[in-house]
């Protein structure tokens, strides 16, 4: 009984993919940590120093005159540039490279 139980566990988890979204999500955490430094730490200081920024893209803002409102529209832009080198990293690793399509077991 123990036997067909852990059986029908592990098919489970072939069928339904759940090792490839545990192993998804980790690496998802891993690449995000990877990216961000490589955007923070390369990609904003360089278009900083092309805008002339104080050396870094998220340090750049603009004050409403006689006001106390700010935009931080630079801290935007290095979001956006973060998201889409996120989202370009995962899809050449996760779409375009058979890593997880081992894992899974195919629908029949």
């Amino acid at each position: 009984m123990l036997q067909t139980n852990l059986k029908e566990f592990v098919n489970f988890i072939r069928e339904k993919g759940v090792l490839g979204l545990a192993v998804g999500i980790i690496m998802g955490g891993a690449v995000t940590k990877l990216v961000n430094s490589v955007v923070e730490n390369l990609i904003n200081p360089l278009v900083g120093a092309i805008t002339g920024a104080a050396g870094n893209l998220s340090d750049l803002a603009y004050t409403v005159p006689l006001t106390d409102i700010t935009f931080k529209w630079g801290a935007f832009i290095s979001s956006c540039i973060d998201f889409i080198a996120i989202c370009a990293v995962v899809y050449f690793i996760f779409m375009k490279t058979p890593i997880l399509s081992k894992l899974d077991k195919k629908a029949e």
